[in-house]
């Protein structure tokens, strides 16, 4: 782990690396000025570039400066007023990944920056016991998994995420996840429990049933197989849980719209939601090289039709319809998904409301005083 903050290498040149989603590392959107290597002659080019690119695709992992842990959300769409982010960046690679942008806040590239350069929370039981401790706190679904993945491979030795859930099942708090990673499987004993009481629901996010395209689009996730198998073991501990198909990609994996959903449902999963793909902010730009690199016979088509869906643009971001999308293309798929469901008998299934009354708020030292935080007093 590195202490010390880390700094963009732009490398200028767009090249397939084996285990990584994108294939460029442009400056942030924040930066002023930008830099762009050239030839001058004196040395290849092509050796110097992949000098620094070999050095570039090790991931490091920095500490993050944690100031609150709890993340406030006021959208209308999304089916939560807060969330926690274990991780800043992700590892897993996936190209389409709708938060790489929140990188250049860090003035890191949401190219491969955000694949390489990771940042964990910091003492997240002591910030979490903070939080809900204050007299004002409403108990409400904590969120993880809607920014960066909480089981990325970091989560193996860091812990950060077990940590997150031991401290809330101790304060019998309800929280939600969603997860590609089959390392949530490690942490079946926290789950289970808080399944038990009400406290908990599971979305794994299913992209493919290939593993070929899903080397291409998610280098570093669970396979298919693997996602499917996490399912069915989440179900049989009795934990809810369901799949998240996500995202629609028009000509990439929209084909496979009716076989997630049937497989997902065979596995075991109690509801099924999609997302229409996403492009805010840098992720257009990568998610183009991606096409031109990897379909480059259908890349035209593809945007053409992800802009047909958002009213000519890359991306909306309008409430209510940046999900799920609009027109011709967004409906063909909505009507196909609902059908999808229909065969499986899930069109009305929903997850029940979690508990909010089982939570046992922590008692908090008052300032200066002495001691660590008590959960009881």
């Amino acid at each position: 782990m590195s202490d010390s903050w880390p700094h963009n290498n732009n490398s200028g040149t767009n090249t397939v690396r084996k285990g990584r989603g994108a294939l460029s590392n442009s400056e942030s959107r924040y930066v002023k000025t930008t830099s762009v290597r050239e030839d001058d002659g004196w040395s290849s080019l092509q050796n110097y570039v992949d000098e620094r690119d070999a050095e570039k695709l090790k991931t490091t992992l920095y500490v993050d400066r944690t100031r609150t842990l709890i993340a406030k959300n006021t959208s209308p769409d999304i089916p939560f007023s807060q969330s926690i982010n274990p991780y800043k960046g992700c590892e897993h690679g996936c190209i389409y990944c709708f938060a790489r942008p929140t990188h250049a806040y860090l003035d890191l590239s949401p190219g491969i920056d955000f694949e390489t350069k990771i940042f964990r929370k910091t003492e997240p039981r002591l910030h979490l016991l903070r939080e809900l401790g204050r007299r004002n706190y409403q108990c409400s679904v904590i969120a993880m998994g809607t920014n960066t993945d909480p089981y990325q491979p970091y989560e193996q030795s860091q812990r950060v995420t077990r940590e997150v859930l031991e401290t809330l099942l101790e304060l019998q708090h309800p929280v939600s996840i969603v997860t590609k990673s089959k390392l949530i499987l490690r942490d079946l004993d926290l789950l289970a429990e808080l399944a038990q009481q009400n406290l908990l629901h599971v979305n794994i996010s299913v992209t493919t049933l290939s593993n070929e395209l899903k080397t291409k689009l998610e280098p570093r996730t669970a396979s298919p197989a693997a996602r499917l198998r996490t399912i069915a073991e989440l179900r049989a501990a009795g934990v809810p849980t369901g799949a998240l198909i996500a995202p629609i990609i028009p000509f990439v994996n929209d084909s496979e719209l009716e076989d997630l959903v049937t497989a997902t449902a065979e596995a075991g999963a109690q509801v099924i939601k999609y997302i229409l793909l996403r492009l805010p902010h840098e992720v257009a730009p990568l998610m183009e090289e991606w096409l031109a690199e990897h379909y480059p016979q259908r890349a035209k088509r593809v945007f053409e039709a992800i802009k047909s869906a958002r009213r000519g643009k890359a991306y909306r971001a309008e409430w209510h319809t940046r999900m799920v999308g609009e027109g011709p293309m967004a409906d063909l798929i909505r009507i196909r998904f609902a059908k999808a469901l229909r065969d499986v008998g899930l069109q009305d299934a929903s997850f029940p409301p979690l508990s909010t009354d089982l939570f046992v708020p922590p008692v908090v030292p008052k300032p200066g005083a002495e001691g660590q935080l008590s959960l009881f007093g």
